[in-house]
């Protein structure tokens, strides 16, 4: 994390992305940091990168702060971008609700498409056991030109705080 703004077209090769609203302070999303790091090596060099967002409302969760989330970035090796939406302007416009929330957007004819959204996966305290990684294989489902099955699962985690 160096301060930079990162924007879509910073990507101009990808065919989709994974974008994960998630925090520092949620007992849920701190489940998922290696998840996410898997997630990424397997799927960017596929053209599909994982970028991860942090709207969580600061005055309300000093941890979630930006100098904590370079902190964590740094501590949990992230291998993706974590992102502060200072203003919650893209959780809004995606509607993001909980941390986490996973999206999967992907270029059709030029424009970006949400192609699935909700859980990351079944099993966010046991990874062993997860039975149905969502995400995955929506991408997999997409990058084999198939419709994705499972387009929308229920988010389980803390409520994304937004300013009035």
């Amino acid at each position: 994390m160096d301060g930079s703004y990162v924007s879509l077209s910073d990507y101009p090769d990808a065919k989709g992305f994974i974008i994960i609203f998630t925090c520092n302070h949620c007992p849920f999303a701190k489940l998922y940091p290696a998840r996410l790091n898997e997630l990424n090596l397997k799927y960017k060099k596929m053209g599909i990168p994982l970028l991860a967002i942090s709207s969580t409302d600061t005055i309300a969760y000093e941890e979630d702060t930006y100098i904590k989330m370079v902190e964590k970035s740094n501590n949990e090796s992230f291998n993706f971008p974590y992102l502060y939406d200072s203003q919650q302007l893209v959780a809004k416009n995606f509607n993001a609700q909980k941390t986490p929330h996973a999206y999967v957007i992907w270029k059709e004819k030029g424009i970006w498409k949400i192609k699935y959204k909700g859980a990351i996966d079944d099993n966010g305290a046991e990874p062993e056991k997860v039975e149905n990684n969502y995400i995955s294989r929506a991408l997999d489902q997409l990058l084999n030109e198939k419709e994705v099955e499972i387009k929308e699962t229920k988010s389980i985690g803390c409520q994304i705080h937004f300013r009035k």
